[in-house]
């Protein structure tokens, strides 16, 4: 029955919204990027690709995973220390000074808005002892999170043969990153002021991310450049609760290619509600209840982002108690409701009690003792 109603909200939405959809498909037909693909990033759907699959220098996109393996195995209140090494690295620069003293979390910005490749080399450093170990602790996260075409031997995306990733790849890694907000909070930040220690003023830093100003819901996350890599950008927009990332190699325009790509995105996927607040999902049963059971309700919407061949693919798990022991409380959780895409879980709700169940009183509940143990005996000794 569910999948049935999702079918029938598909076919709905989208044959009133078709002729927007194929408007935007002609506009990204000019892409000048080499490789590009934009993708919905909590089911993972490739809505567009273009070489998608090819490996190419990601240049500074690489920082976005920096950031996810410093947040996975970092501390944001560490005090970091800029050995020399750090401060000597080439290209883009936070003006690291040897022997500068920052926090991590401000390390982080430094590297996401400004593309800090000194920053990236001290967080590297502070974590793992070395670039080249913590190099190693990106590549294994990067597979585990389904990346597999990526390699990094070095924590900024200075160029290197053995440093590379996809497009598709880059989308996977952004698409894991959203699911935590700090990451989240700091790839969609526009101006961060942090310290600088032995100067008379603070540093004032502006992500270099235009999608931030220039495109409605743009909320990260990296640029990148370097002479091998050309131009390149991770972009993510969200929009009525959609998260969308896109992802441009060596483009000649990679502005106006991530606004096409999240433009055609936006075109194809569309917010469904599957289910409401309130929604009654489950009759769970009160042991020493007053009442012998109690709804489970959903405590929130859930909308998830469905596109036009997305018929059958969203499927629902309940999970509750079998029975719970009075006294319940109104709002007092009972289970989750999670909704699957070809079996990857995009979207969770708690199921919660509707009402409060007092428990029995004592005389109640001593004499419904005494009646069990009257009926057994009648029943078997009768």
């Amino acid at each position: 029955m569910l999948k049935k109603t999702i079918t029938a909200l598909v076919l709905l939405v989208f044959f009133l919204l078709a002729p927007s959809a194929l408007a935007q498909a002609a506009a990204i037909d000019s892409l000048s990027a080499k490789s590009a693909v934009v993708i919905e990033a909590s089911t993972g759907k490739v809505l567009f690709a273009k070489n998608a699959e090819e490996r190419r220098y990601p240049a500074s996109t690489t920082k976005l995973v920096t950031l996810i393996t410093a947040l996975e195995h970092g501390n944001l209140n560490d005090i970091v220390t800029t050995s020399a090494n750090a401060a000597s690295t080439e290209g883009s620069s936070l003006w690291l000074a040897a022997g500068e003293q920052l926090k991590m979390e401000d390390m982080l910005y430094g590297i996401m808005l400004v593309s800090g490749n000194d920053a990236t080399v001290a967080v590297a450093e502070h974590i793992s002892g070395s670039v080249e170990k913590f190099a190693k602790l990106m590549t294994e996260k990067a597979h585990a999170i389904g990346a597999v075409n990526t390699n990094f031997t070095n924590s900024s995306g200075l160029p290197d043969p053995n440093h590379y990733s996809t497009a598709h790849d880059l989308a996977k890694l952004a698409a894991y990153g959203y699911k935590n907000p700090i990451f989240a909070q700091i790839v969609g930040t526009k101006h961060k002021i942090i310290p600088w220690p032995g100067k008379n003023h603070d540093r004032e830093l502006y992500n270099e991310n235009k999608m931030l100003w220039r495109y409605e819901g743009g909320n990260g996350v990296k640029t990148g450049y370097t002479e091998a890599a050309g131009r390149c950008l991770v972009s993510g927009a969200s929009r009525n609760g959609i998260q969308l990332i896109a992802v441009v190699l060596d483009s000649d325009y990679m502005w106006e290619d991530s606004m096409a790509l999240l433009d055609y995105g936006f075109s194809q996927v569309k917010p469904v509600t599957l289910f409401h607040k309130g929604d009654i999902f489950k009759t769970v049963r009160v042991n020493n209840g007053k009442t012998d059971n109690v709804k489970a309700v959903a405590s929130a919407a859930i909308t998830v982002p469905v596109s036009e061949d997305d018929k059958g693919q969203f499927t629902t798990v309940v999970n509750t108690a079998t029975a719970v022991e009075a006294p319940v409380k109104a709002g007092q959780k009972l289970g989750t409701l999670k909704v699957m895409y070809k079996n990857v879980e995009v979207s969770s709700v708690d199921l919660v009690a509707v009402e409060e169940v007092e428990r029995k009183s004592l005389f109640r509940l001593l004499w419904g003792s005494l009646w069990s143990f009257f009926t057994f005996v009648i029943r078997n000794f009768a």
